[in-house]
């Protein structure tokens, strides 16, 4: 028992460590204010730049998660799994409406569509590189908290990992946002990303894509 929790907790630590590289940005920030760079109305240039240092240091951060994941538990986060059935494409299909539902509700309209008329293409383009490593990360918190939990409870039905992406996600907007119902949408977003890695066997091949699609979307 003691050696199964312990792995369970080698797990929850690579899915804190995700959790924790989305801070890299906040030192980003701080550092380009130490610039004199007004971070709350940046130039062409200035936004374009931080997203790509952003993103690259995401990336970064998720590779070597990934990599501790190995290290420390063996894990092989690309092990290809059984083929899904015909249930489960169904279920996919419907956590993306579900999906698109709740931020039409959160943003007012379309979020890439407003995304797309607010900014020039330049922009958007370089936003949307900055959006897949930001669901790189996403999905590497949902893939070892749910083997986290899976350990402990030896459950492997739960979305777990969505469970700990919509509390850490749902919270976290509730107090940036001051919004308890965007708290909600955002819970609602976690746990069917979490959801989705179920449905498609656990094959993170397969999971990576669509969880960054339906955070995109």
């Amino acid at each position: 028992m003691k050696e199964r929790i312990g792995a369970g907790f080698d797990y929850l630590w690579c899915s804190l460590y995700a959790c924790a590289a989305f801070a890299i940005e906040l030192l980003i920030v701080f550092i380009e204010g130490k610039m004199g760079i007004d971070t709350s109305s940046y130039s062409f240039s200035q936004n374009i730049t931080h997203w790509i240092i952003t993103t690259v240091l995401w990336i970064l951060a998720g590779i070597l998660v990934i990599y501790i994941g190995k290290k420390t538990t063996g894990f092989d986060i690309m092990e290809q799994k059984g083929k899904m059935k015909g249930w489960q494409y169904v279920a996919v299909f419907f956590t993306f409406v579900i999906n698109i539902v709740a931020r039409y509700v959160d943003w007012g309209g379309f979020k890439v569509l407003i995304e797309w008329n607010s900014k020039a293409p330049t922009l958007f383009a370089f936003q949307y590189i900055y959006y897949l490593a930001e669901g790189f990360l996403i999905s590497l918190v949902i893939v070892f908290a749910q083997k986290a939990f899976e350990k402990w409870f030896n459950k492997e039905t739960i979305p777990y990992g969505g469970i700990v992406l919509g509390l850490v996600w749902g919270l976290s907007h509730i107090a940036s946002k001051g919004s308890v119902l965007v708290g909600i949408l955002a819970m609602l977003s976690g746990f069917l990303f979490g959801a989705v890695y179920l449905f498609v066997n656990k094959d993170y091949r397969k999971a990576l894509p669509i969880i960054i699609l339906l955070f995109i979307l």
